[in-house]
């Protein structure tokens, strides 16, 4: 009875640890890309169509399943309450991945459960639980392969989960690459079923995309690799490189190209991570998945100049874990070496991301989200369209149908990128005569003042400034001390 009770630790600190970061759902720090993909949810709602702007198809969101998912919670909760149960929804997907992890790794039920809970409090953690982004459900998923699929040997995972994984996120290959080729490497043996798996889930999502959309690939990634792409010799790309190392492979961003906490992080990864595989343990095949796949993704990404935080955000988890690892199973002074851990590092961390969240949550819900609703309530007709940047909250809130500079939800605007990339806002603009523009600049300044002075009016400015205050004087500091957010202006069409 007591070896039962004990095996329930690692559950109580799930619970435990989702409580927990139900702290940070006040600061409403959500993810703008969040919203474009609950919009493409409830549009799928609205109109039986996955799209942003009413019938018309367009994968503007990068997942599937969590578009699918979305719709769900909608359908259940209503457009009005969704959010709030599905963002605790993503941490509990979360944290019970950190538990399939903690299963693979130790075998002390108490290494496990602070196990889980200082893997849930990591600032990425928190991210994934909180800013309503898919990567709870995908960190699930993949967990959820590694622990019933290649340590349980449940075989009907090995074909069902890469499928699911793959609807996710068309990335995910990366992962499940890595996967195929640490298991032949580590077994000598090849799975055919996880094969079988892979193959399925690239051809149904390929075959969705076509079918659907009338594309292979989603149209975000089509749409970001059109607007960010930059013909780069090899040595500018390495410069680039060298330039957002430092605030996308560890966990804290700092002014500045060179973060020295970053590369202080690294080395110590590296020497838990050698440190642990040199003791010849059975759970080393899982080190070497999660370490390889960590270095292996952040590379490509980092490669490939996607500097988006959240593709980073597994990743830093991951290679973390050795370093969390050593830490627990220190025998000399182990509640020396882990109260140290927690003071120097944890709390530093948790502290870090609560003031980020709270700064960040008042550029985007309280900031960002009022233009959303000043528009709302502004313009009745949500037939008319706004030309912005970015797509999320304010179109969310809106209800006005978008077109946004990068083309993520508005295909058109990539051939006007096509066409002239230096002018293509301006083009967009005439051939396009959206009723309202929501801009950083001051548009009667720009090169074609005259014609904005003659079709467009000032309607309103919107200044970060007029929202750095609170009730709260500890709030209000940090308002100020970070403030998060953009000056717009909005100019309605005249003529």
């Amino acid at each position: 009875m007591a070896e039962i009770k004990n095996q329930k630790i690692p559950i109580y600190a799930v619970l435990g640890t989702v409580i927990f970061k139900l702290l940070f759902l006040p600061t409403h720090y959500i993810q703008e890309d969040a919203f474009i993909t609950w919009r493409v949810a409830q549009n799928l709602l609205d109109y039986g169509v996955i799209g942003f702007n009413g019938t018309t198809k367009i994968s503007a969101s990068t997942t599937h399943l969590y578009v699918f998912l979305s719709y769900i919670f909608n359908l259940i909760f209503g457009k009005e309450n969704f959010i709030e149960p599905l963002l605790i929804f993503n941490s509990i997907l979360f944290t019970i991945g950190s538990l399939f992890l903690s299963h693979l790794l130790l075998k002390n039920v108490w290494h496990k459960a602070i196990f889980i809970f200082l893997t849930g409090v990591l600032p990425p953690a928190i991210k994934i639980s909180i800013l309503g982004m898919e990567y709870g459900l995908l960190f699930f998923l993949e967990m959820a392969l590694l622990y019933y699929g290649f340590h349980k040997g449940k075989k009907w995972t090995l074909v069902i989960l890469p499928i699911l994984i793959l609807f996710t996120r068309i990335d995910t290959v990366i992962f499940l690459g890595v996967v195929f080729i640490i298991d032949i490497l580590w077994n000598k043996k090849v799975r055919w079923l996880y094969i079988l798996g892979g193959i399925l889930g690239i051809a149904s999502v390929l075959a969705f995309n076509e079918l659907y959309f009338g594309e292979l690939v989603n149209n975000t990634i089509i749409a970001k690799k059109i607007a960010y792409d930059n013909h780069f010799t090899f040595q500018q790309n390495m410069e680039y490189f060298a330039q957002n190392f430092g605030n996308f492979w560890g966990m804290l961003k700092l002014p500045g190209d060179f973060n020295p906490l970053t590369v202080f992080l690294l080395i110590f990864e590296l020497v838990c991570f050698i440190y642990l595989i040199r003791q010849k343990d059975q759970r080393n095949y899982f080190l070497w998945i999660i370490f390889v796949f960590g270095w292996a993704k952040q590379l490509i990404f980092l490669s490939q100049r996607s500097l988006f935080d959240w593709y980073y955000w597994v990743p830093q988890i991951l290679l973390f874990v050795p370093v969390l690892i050593f830490v627990l199973e220190q025998k000399v002074k182990k509640y020396l070496w882990i109260s140290l851990f927690i003071i120097f590092y944890i709390i530093p961390m948790l502290i870090f991301q609560t003031i980020h969240s709270i700064a960040t949550g008042n550029g985007e819900w309280n900031y960002r989200r009022e233009i959303g609703l000043f528009l709302h309530q502004y313009e009745k007709d949500k037939n008319q369209w706004i030309f912005l940047e970015p797509a999320g909250y304010i179109p969310y809130f809106s209800g006005l149908k978008t077109i946004d500079e990068v083309g993520l939800v508005d295909k058109d605007v990539q051939h006007e990128i096509l066409k002239d990339k230096p002018n293509f806002w301006i083009n967009t603009v005439k051939n396009r005569k959206p009723k309202y523009l929501l801009t950083y600049d001051d548009l009667y300044q720009k090169k074609d003042a005259e014609y904005f002075r003659a079709h467009y009016k000032l309607v309103k400015e919107f200044r970060i400034k007029d929202h750095l205050k609170s009730d709260y004087p500890i709030i209000e500091k940090i308002y100020i001390l970070k403030p998060s957010g953009s000056d717009y202006n909005l100019y309605q069409r005249i003529n």
